[in-house]
């Protein structure tokens, strides 16, 4: 997946905003997704090992910021049915765990 400039400074943002609204702990954050807190961080900074984990964590943070009661920040660029996505294995996505 190769994102702009502006796309790449956008989702670390978007991540990011969505991880504080959580109101979670890293560790726990790190701990649901089966993950290192090392690991987690990396993917604030778009490092993944497999794009698929950053899906995993962009819909880990909608939906805990959701159950929070609080409105997620939108993605500009993580949108749309990851399931149509060609690269992207979904049911690794849908696993919700990131190995």
């Amino acid at each position: 997946m190769s994102l702009t400039a502006q796309q790449q400074e956008n989702t670390r943002r978007e991540l990011r905003e969505n991880f504080e609204k959580s109101g979670l702990a890293l560790s726990q954050v790190a701990a649901d997704l089966s993950t290192s807190t090392e690991y987690i961080e990396q993917l604030f900074r778009l490092e993944p090992k497999r794009y698929e984990d950053t899906w995993i964590l962009k819909n880990y943070l909608c939906e805990k910021v959701v159950a929070a009661g609080k409105t997620p920040t939108p993605f500009s660029a993580l949108a749309g049915d990851y399931h149509k996505i060609w690269f992207l294995d979904p049911a690794y996505i849908d696993g919700k765990k990131i190995y």
